[in-house]
Parts: structure tokens; sequence; C-alpha cells
């Protein structure tokens, strides 16, 4: 096995408002100022799937345990400094002011949380995750999901 390739495997949750505002994390352990969606590392080698990852530390990371919706995209992350990032983005549905209320950090990991508009995406979220939120929305707009991405763009889409 020590031969074999090896990618690392992540998984999020996309949650909205009811007026279609994206749920954004602020993570305290990343050296730019990008926020992230709740979600993270799947714990292959103990058996979870992304599915499960994804609601696992949606739990952990916002106090709120969602049964996922469908999953929406798969985007392959190319790296520089670490393997290959494969990122599963499920659905995480439509928040209501109740769940909103009952958002509890998780202190050891992020500092803070908000509502945006899809089309401010962008001045919080990394170029690659902003591309992959957008790609997901569109698809599941369109009824054609999950959408398969590399590097947050459907594949033959050139990087710029």
């Amino acid at each position: 096995m020590a031969g074999l390739p090896k990618i690392l495997a992540g998984a999020a949750a996309l949650f909205q408002d009811a007026r279609g505002h994206v749920l954004v994390v602020e993570p305290n352990y990343r050296d730019d100022d990008r926020w992230i969606f709740p979600g993270g590392t799947v714990e292959s080698d103990l058996g979870e799937t992304p599915r499960q990852g994804a609601r696992r530390e949606t739990a952990e990371e916002i106090g709120l345990d969602v049964e996922l919706g469908p999953l929406l995209a798969v985007d392959w992350v190319p790296g520089t400094r670490r393997p290959p990032i494969v990122s599963y983005l499920y659905d995480g549905g439509v928040l209501d002011e109740q769940q909103l209320a009952a958002i509890r950090l998780q202190e050891e990991e992020l500092t803070a949380w908000r509502l945006v508009h899809p089309d401010e995406l962008g001045r919080y979220l990394s170029p690659g995750m902003d591309r992959r939120v957008r790609a997901a929305l569109t698809a599941r707009a369109a009824g054609r999901f999950p959408v398969e991405l590399e590097h947050g763009r459907e594949p033959g889409v050139e990087l710029r």
C-alpha cells in the first residue's frame, strides 16, 4: 500500500437562509483571511464516508446535526505543498430562524459565522471555493447535480 497514490478527502455542507444567503464560517487556523463552509477532513481511515464526515464536521463546528441533502459538487483540488483534495459539497438545506439561533461555534477552530449574499461570496472565499459554490448553486437551480469540478471549474475549462 505504501506505493499507492495519496489524496485527501474533504466534505462540507452548503447551508442557506430563507433569503438565499449562504452560511460561511471564519477559521482561526488559516494564514489568509478566507472563510470556508462548515466541514472538514473525511476520516476515511476510520471508515467514515464523505457524507458522514460532512455531517459530523457540521455538528462539531456549528452545533447543528442536520441530515444532509443531495451531493451538489465533487471538486478535484490540486495541491502544491500537499496531496490533492477531493472535496464533496452537500446540500445542507435552508436553515430556519430557530436553527440559525442555535448555531454554536467550535471555538478551537472557528471565530465567527455569517450569512452572505451569493454575489458577495468572492469577498470571503478563496477563488476555487467561490467557483465551487457558484457551480453547485447553478447545478442545483438547473436540477443537474452533482456537478464534477476540477479546481472549481467543469472539466475542460481552463484556469485563468
